[in-house]
């Protein structure tokens, strides 16, 4: 292969993302990963794209909200090269709305979303007795949003990876770099912050998940007492995740993944008795301001960081590849202050 335009450290979610950006741009790519493409908390199995609520504004928020709408094509797109389905559709989402103050707070976003998210998605109060597929609600109202997706995590991965070698871009596990380099290495990455300053830049969080065998491919996700809950187009309903600051085996699921699963089956009796087809655990970046982190790298000179997904990396994914495609190939710098590294020093 000719000389790399641009070579991505990291082959996970925002590294893929990036090199797709990248190489849909002209830009010949280079991705290295000794793992191989989503072999770490990027091969995962939720995939909830899950909007902020619609309130206090900001530009984390507002950047979220581009890259959801932007979804859509951006998965149509990796499918349509690599002939692997993402498992992309947006299908919104449904939470139960526990009481009166939670009732008053969710019609008070309502009408905060028509300004903020305007004609593009809804967030809405409705009777749970209208859908046959919704989590149990004490006021038997439920909220309703339009914006929300699911992809699958590692079957996007897959995709993403076939797309850009279709084009002819490189998937290694092991090379030069060559041309603009960028560093998209998750956890790794992250450490390596750490080791170079007196505090914690960032980190690694654990999350265990699980996928059991029941079929709502159609229906919207649920979020009900903490636990996402995502049916997926394969017939196959993911439920995660914890949140582990403190773990012994990154890889290991117990009692932990047990607890979430029942909450998830007391939330939606519907799943009682389901087959649970995988558990899975996995490490997901972390910066200490809980933004990404995009932009020049601290330690690098003339390289970029792309880090810091941790539980939204999938849903920032298609605007994170836009904008970093922006700086490294044109010089036009549209990243968000707060997704700076500087925010997280």
């Amino acid at each position: 292969m000719a000389m790399a335009d641009v070579t991505i450290y990291g082959a996970g979610i925002f590294g893929l993302s990036i090199a797709w950006c990248c190489q849909s741009r002209g830009a010949s790519v280079r991705v290295i990963d000794p793992h191989g493409p989503g072999a770490g908390a990027s091969g995962g199995i939720v995939g909830a794209l899950a909007p902020h609520v619609p309130e206090n504004w900001n530009e984390k928020k507002a950047f979220q909200l581009e890259s959801l709408l932007s979804a859509e094509g951006f998965w149509r797109g990796v499918q349509e090269v690599s002939g692997i389905s993402a498992g992309y559709a947006r299908l919104g989402r449904l939470q139960p709305v526990p009481d009166e103050a939670a009732l008053a707070l969710a019609n008070a976003r309502a009408k905060t979303a028509v300004a903020l998210w305007q004609a593009n998605a809804i967030w809405e109060v409705v009777e749970a007795a209208d859908f046959d597929w919704a989590p149990i609600t004490p006021t038997g109202k439920l909220i309703h949003d339009t914006l929300s997706a699911r992809v699958h995590p590692r079957r996007a991965c897959a995709a993403l990876a076939g797309a850009i070698t279709t084009r002819g871009g490189e998937i290694v596990a092991d090379g030069d770099a060559e041309g603009r380099v960028i560093h998209a290495t998750g956890v790794a990455g992250l450490q390596e912050l750490t080791a170079s300053r007196t505090r914690t830049v960032g980190n690694g969080v654990k999350g265990q998940g699980a996928l059991l065998h029941f079929d709502a491919r159609d229906m919207p996700q649920l979020f009900a007492d903490t636990v996402h809950i995502v049916p997926h187009e394969d017939g196959t309903v993911a439920i995660g995740s914890t949140s582990e600051r403190e773990y012994d085996d990154p890889r290991s699921t117990d009692a932990q993944l047990d607890a979430v699963i029942e909450r998830a089956m007391q939330a939606v009796p519907v799943l009682h008795g389901a087959r649970i087809v995988e558990r899975w655990a996995g490490v997901r970046p972390r910066t200490r301001s809980r933004a990404p982190m995009l932009g020049a790298h601290p330690l690098h000179p003339g390289q970029f960081i792309a880090n810091g997904g941790f539980k939204i990396g999938f849903g920032m994914a298609p605007k994170v590849g836009q904008v970093m495609a922006d700086l490294v190939l044109e010089g036009r710098d549209t990243i968000p202050c707060d997704f700076r590294p500087e925010a997280s020093f």
